[in-house]
C-alpha cells in the first residue's frame, strides 16, 4: 500500500501548521547563518585517524537536511519543496542586508572598521550565490531521493531513505559549492580535494548520528496525529 495522506480536524491542522512554521524558522535560520560564517575554518580529529578541515558554515547545515527529511516524511514532498524555496528567498534577503550594511561608511569610533567588515563579509555575495546554487540542487535531490525510496519501500525502512537521500545530497552540495567557490577564486584549487573529502565525510558522520533524531521526531508526530506508517498530513484544505 502506497503512503497516504490524511485530513485532520481544524485544531489538528492548526497545531500541524504551527509546528511546520517553527521547523521552517529553524531551517531558514540555519541556512542563513551558514552562509554568513563560512569563511572561518577549523580542524577536528574526533577518532584519531582523520583530521577534518571544514568551514564552520558546515555546522548548521546538517540541521537543514534533518528538518527537510522530517517535513518530507510527515508533511509530504510539496511542503518540503516550499520550505526549500522559502530558504532561497531568505538567503537573498540576508544578502541585501549585508550589501546595505557594507555600503554604509563606519564612523571613526566604530569597533568594526569598513575594511574589517568587508574582509569578513566582502565575499558574501559570491559565496551566497555558490552556496544557494549548490544548496538548491542538493536539497531538491535530497527530497526527490527521499520520496523515491519512500514510494519504493511503501513507507517502510525510514533509516534507508533518510541516509541514502542525505548521503547523496550532501556529496552533491559539497562538491558543487567547492567547485563554484574555487572557480570564483574565493578558495584555492589546492584546497578542493582536502575540503571535499573532509566535508563529505563530516556530513555523512553527522547524518548517521541524526537518524535517531529523525526516528524520534517521526514517532512524536505519528503519536500526536495518529498517523500510520508512511502516512502524511494533508494541510491544504
Amino acid at each position: 500500500m502506497n503512503p497516504t495522506t490524511s485530513r485532520r480536524s481544524s485544531k489538528d491542522i492548526q497545531v500541524a501548521y504551527r509546528i511546520y512554521f517553527t521547523l521552517g524558522a529553524l531551517f531558514i535560520c540555519a541556512l542563513v547563518v551558514s552562509n554568513l560564517i563560512f569563511q572561518k575554518f577549523f580542524s577536528w580529529n574526533p577518532f584519531g585517524w582523520f583530521n577534518f578541515e571544514v568551514s564552520v558554515g558546515i555546522l548548521p547545515y546538517p540541521i537543514t537536511f534533518l528538518i527537510t527529511d522530517l517535513v518530507s516524511e510527515i508533511y509530504g514532498r510539496k511542503k518540503a519543496n516550499q520550505m526549500v524555496t522559502t530558504g532561497i528567498f531568505a538567503s537573498l534577503f540576508s544578502l541585501l542586508i549585508v550589501y546595505t550594511a557594507n555600503a554604509v561608511p563606519a564612523i571613526a569610533t566604530s569597533p568594526v572598521s569598513d575594511a574589517l567588515f568587508t574582509k569578513v563579509f566582502g565575499a558574501t555575495a559570491l559565496a551566497v550565490f555558490a552556496s544557494m546554487t549548490a544548496y538548491l540542487l542538493a536539497q531538491y535531490v535530497d527530497i526527490y531521493i527521499y520520496h523515491f525510496w519512500k514510494k519504493l519501500t511503501k513507507g517502510k525502512h525510514l533509516w534507508l531513505r533518510n541516509n541514502f537521500s542525505t548521503f547523496i545530497s550532501q556529496f552533491v552540495d559539497t562538491a558543487s559549492v567547492l567547485l563554484l567557490l574555487c572557480s570564483f577564486e574565493i578558495l584555492s584549487w589546492d584546497l578542493f580535494g582536502t575540503l571535499l573529502i573532509s566535508g563529505v565525510l563530516f556530513k555523512i558522520i553527522v547524518a548517521a548520528f541524526d537518524t535517531p533524531l529523525l526516528y524520534l521526531g517521526v514517532y512524536l508526530f505519528r503519536k500526536r496525529f495518529n498517523l500510520a506508517e508512511g502516512e502524511e498530513l494533508e494541510l491544504d484544505v
